[in-house]
């Protein structure tokens, strides 16, 4: 039982070491209320294919973080009870 506190510790460091550092690189994507007044659309050609560059991939992977950063917080949670 000792071995899977260990190692459940390691991967969550490694999750969240990996979190901070995404979300520290990822571009600011503030369009606001400017978009909104001029009516600024996603029927164009990057809008479509955003998934595909770079900034989506990162916004992808830092959702998949977060979610195995939580399912692993649970865990530990469950290894040691209080």
């Amino acid at each position: 039982m000792q071995v899977i506190k260990i190692i459940l510790i390691i991967i969550d460091i490694i999750i969240c070491l990996a979190l901070i550092v995404l979300s520290m690189i990822q571009s600011k994507e503030d369009e606001g209320l400017t978009s909104t007044i001029t009516g600024s659309s996603s029927s164009n050609f990057f809008e479509q294919n955003k998934g595909r560059t770079k900034e989506g991939k990162q916004k992808r992977w830092t959702i998949i973080l977060g979610i195995a950063f939580a399912i692993v917080s649970i865990a530990l949670a469950i290894v040691y009870p209080i």
